[in-house]
């Protein structure tokens, strides 16, 4: 239960990102903090960036849907890789901003690691006992 919750949560925040980066993607540029620190607007870039969001919203959908082990360890690992690639993207990028605003930002980022690393310790207790991976 715990484990589906933190799925449907993370699959409607990265809608979100993923909705408002497709469609607005000057909005999010220009309004969602930190984002426009890193210049040239690129329309392209924020439109591309909104579909992998999008993209991986709808793998951790079905995953929170189906719970099927397999899949979800999938998914989660796949946010894993990304969550850690922009944490580290960003640690290492802080010239721009206040003390208050780097530690806003690592605290967010580091939670978009933690979050999904937790869940997927959740999967650890469940084993695949078919060949779909369905626990």
């Amino acid at each position: 239960m715990l484990l589906r919750a933190g799925l449907r949560f993370l699959a409607a925040s990265i809608a979100a990102v993923g909705v408002t980066a497709t469609l607005l993607p000057s909005t999010f540029y220009h309004r969602v903090p930190w984002v426009a620190m890193n210049p040239p607007y690129s329309e392209h870039l924020m439109r591309d960036y909104g579909a992998m969001n999008l993209a991986l919203a709808v793998v951790i959908t079905v995953a929170a849907v189906t719970v099927n082990t397999l899949l979800v360890r999938a998914a989660l690992s796949a946010l894993l890789v990304f969550a850690v690639a922009h944490l580290i993207f960003h640690a290492t990028h802080l010239e721009h901003f206040s003390t208050g605003a780097a530690v806003a930002e690592l605290a967010t980022l580091s939670l978009a690691v933690a979050l999904p690393g937790a869940l997927l310790a959740l999967t650890r207790a469940r084993s695949p006992d078919g060949p779909d991976g369905q626990a």
